[in-house]
């Protein structure tokens, strides 16, 4: 009698693994299509082994990711409670549950470029909010519909699973569905290893496009048994990087908007406490949550050429004088250096240059040549670059007498990347090329974006983020550079790389 219901109980449980397999199955075709959507945040692929990379580790890891749901609630379900129908009617909730977060996450991605996640909480929480307070009925109307019609399909596939287990069985589809898989999914990891050695961008940064997906690389698997140089690699990276970030951002400028009052951006070497009393007492207020480098060529690129310094050899571009200040804008805008430190740097600007209505002076102490700027009904002292030696991007104090840009100055951080387009704004014209940072009176809710040596600094509010070639990365407080015990905040930093795109 004993041995009768353990067959009988063994039985109920291999007809529910098998029907839950076949479950699985219909739930990775359904979630197929769901996980499509997540290519339409992306550029697709240019090169055929880009397409090719695409659709296998769109077919294998969405079959993964359906199979480890499987195991981690059907299956410990049907051995605990194997009871037919209700494992049905909770497998088919369960299912419904996870596409509708599937689908969610689809959205999320689409919208801000990252998954749902413990550190993309506090942006999905405010992406919710921005829906319900806007349009409310529909969010819920929306969310009602889908939920409904989900659990309807899943009731439906699990009861035919349920009725057709043995034609299914017989149909043949089982084991090539297996094979296309599980070869997808193992043929796109190789694939991945081999684009990570030879740096095959088209396939790289398809890099966890799909939830849970973190492809094996080249560098934890062919370096292991040398059969890469790493050396050469990086090499090669840093190449890749300096083409896409260091070519010129500044074109000719279009002036058509009304110019507001004269502007002038004074640059100085760091301000000594004398010299910040004597600006207070001119009625300037301070600015201490602005970051510069700490050296005078990659200053000078960020101010005067919107550009980052990725590599040593950028600084050849501060040889040429830059485009905005063309001939045709000679009566706008002029440069103007009166600091002795910066001539073999800048051999262009000479300190005989005229002052324009807008303008930017390098001048070692301002205090001396006063008189020559209080012609300005907007200003702007800031030390050029920072005495940090240990940070490449550093808090300086820079001091405003100008209303507008004091008031959004409460708000925001700011960095020498930002003083051009502000100046370009305030004149009332715009570049023909993209900024890669903020017109400061009118600045985006990016995080700041910084490549210094290779090394990406990200800054938002009192976090500073580095994410340092080699991978590793460091958190700190913006305002004391003191260290921070956080995690890599993922959100934050593909915010910030936001700024690369057209």
């Amino acid at each position: 009698m004993v041995l009768e219901q353990n067959l009988s109980l063994v039985k109920k449980v291999n007809r529910l693994l098998n029907w839950g397999h076949w479950f699985s199955f219909f739930n990775m075709l359904l979630a197929l299509v769901i996980t499509a959507s997540f290519w339409w945040a992306e550029p697709l692929p240019v090169t055929f082994l880009g397409w090719s990379y695409l659709v296998l580790t769109w077919l294998g890891h969405t079959a993964f990711i359906c199979f480890m749901f499987f195991i981690l609630t059907i299956f410990p379900l049907s051995l605990i409670f194997p009871y037919q129908r209700h494992i049905r009617g909770l497998a088919a909730a369960l299912a419904s549950i996870g596409l509708v977060l599937l689908i969610f996450d689809a959205y999320v991605y689409n919208q801000l470029g990252y998954h749902l996640g413990s550190a993309s909480y506090d942006q999905t929480i405010d992406l919710l909010r921005q829906q319900i307070v806007t349009n409310l009925r529909n969010f819920l109307l929306i969310v009602a519909v889908v939920g409904s019609m989900l659990f309807a399909i899943e009731l439906t596939i699990s009861n035919f699973c349920w009725k057709k287990i043995t034609r299914l069985g017989q149909s043949g589809i089982g084991k090539p569905a297996l094979m296309l898989f599980f070869g997808s999914f193992m043929l796109s990891h190789v694939l991945h290893i081999y684009a990570d050695a030879k740096l095959q961008w088209d396939i790289t940064r398809q890099d966890n496009v799909l939830p849970f997906s973190y492809p094996a690389t080249a560098k934890s698997l062919l370096a292991r048994y040398q059969l890469v140089d790493l050396t050469q690699r990086a090499q090669r990276q840093a190449e890749r990087l300096s083409l896409e970030t260091s070519l010129p951002l500044t074109g000719e400028l279009r002036c058509t908007l009304p110019a507001q009052q004269s502007t002038l951006l004074l640059f100085s070497q760091p301000l000594t406490e004398s010299q910040i009393n004597f600006f207070r007492q001119q009625q300037f207020r301070l600015h201490e949550q602005h970051f510069a480098p700490n050296n005078a060529p990659e200053a000078l690129l960020n101010v005067l050429y919107g550009q980052f310094m990725v590599e040593a050899s950028d600084t050849e571009a501060l040889k040429q004088r830059p485009s905005w200040l063309s001939p045709s804008h000679s009566q706008a805008f002029s440069v103007v250096n009166r600091d002795p430190k910066l001539s073999a740097l800048l051999p262009w600007a000479t300190e005989s240059a005229t002052l324009t209505p807008f303008s930017m002076v390098f001048d070692a102490d301002p205090t001396q040549n006063w008189a020559d700027y209080q012609q300005y009904a907007q200003i702007v002292i800031v030390p050029l670059h920072s005495n940090n030696t240990k940070f490449q991007l550093a808090p300086v104090t820079a001091l405003t007498r100008w209303p507008a840009l004091s008031q959004q100055l409460k708000q925001h951080n700011s960095q020498q990347l930002d003083w051009l387009p502000t100046l370009v704004a305030a004149a009332g014209c715009d570049g023909q090329q993209r900024w890669l940072s903020d017109n400061l009176l009118a600045p985006k809710a990016l995080p700041k974006l910084n490549i210094s040596q290779q090394d990406i600094i990200s800054i938002r509010k009192d976090k500073m983020l580095i994410l340092r070639q080699d991978g590793s990365y460091g958190v700190w407080s913006a305002g004391t550079l003191v260290p921070l015990n956080d995690k890599l905040d993922v959100p934050m930093l593909i915010d910030a790389l936001k700024r690369l795109e057209d």
